[in-house]
């Protein structure tokens, strides 16, 4: 079993030399090429408007993702509404809590953080169950922390703020010539079988960081030969190191 192309449907890297790509390709003298499977689009004021979504009736936001963040702020000031400095923030991950920082400044009284498990998050909410919450998100979201909001009985309100929708690839890439495609989100696999519905796995490998995505390429008829992260690979660089070393490598 040969890997000699490998696409990542993710942008390139900002400093690709330095990113744990970059050692894959050094280590085994593969080919790694980049390019984003979807893109995102925020609604415009007129649309956020007709969801009858007002900020400053909520005392907390739920941000799953940088994304959210970006559309959070930016519709707020579209829509001429000022955020109130006792606004708290409550994110699903690490890094999420620390990418507010281009918008507020980080306390540890107002942004809480969980690390990337819905269920966390939940325990983080039950101490706040007094607050109410606005979740920004996508067209597309993921329903899995509002089951456990509901089931919890917190009282919450979704806000379509952006939209994932495929990028047109047909023109620019050539799926034919990669051994390994690897994919990030459940929008990812959606795009591959938007821009190719017949696709057929064949003898490619596919890598899928994350439970929703795994599932969602299963549900596709796809085989997950590279899951990510493991208890030995948090990353996908690490599970397709691991992956090369133990069925590739001569």
């Amino acid at each position: 079993m040969k890997v000699k192309n490998i696409l990542i449907s993710q942008p390139v890297p900002v400093d690709l030399e330095k990113s744990p790509y970059a050692e894959i390709i050094r280590k085994y003298n593969v080919n790694v090429e980049f390019h984003k499977f979807f893109r995102v689009e925020g609604v415009n004021a007129r649309e956020f408007r007709d969801e009858k979504v007002y900020i400053n009736e909520y005392t907390a936001i739920i941000f799953n993702s940088k994304h959210a963040v970006d559309h959070f702020f930016r519709i707020a000031k579209e829509v001429r509404i000022e955020v109130p400095e006792t606004m708290k923030y409550f994110c699903m991950s690490e890094s999420v809590a620390y990418y507010l920082q281009k918008y507020v400044q980080f306390r540890k009284r107002k942004i809480f953080h969980a690390d990337q498990d819905p269920s966390q998050l939940i325990d983080l909410l039950k101490k706040h169950k007094t607050e109410k919450y606005l979740i920004p998100c996508s067209n597309t979201y993921n329903p899995e922390l509002t089951v456990l909001l509901d089931a919890t009985k917190i009282e919450y309100k979704t806000a379509v703020l952006y939209r994932t929708l495929p990028d047109d690839m047909r023109d620019t890439v050539d799926l034919a010539k990669y051994d390994l495609l690897v994919l990030f989100s459940p929008q990812g696999v959606k795009s591959l079988f938007y821009n190719w519905p017949e696709f057929k796995q064949g003898e490619k490998l596919i890598g899928a960081f994350g439970v929703n995505t795994a599932q969602a390429a299963t549900e596709a008829g796809l085989v997950v030969n590279i899951p990510a992260p493991t208890a030995t690979a948090p990353s996908m660089a690490m599970a397709i190191d691991q992956f090369i070393v133990k069925n590739c490598k001569k």
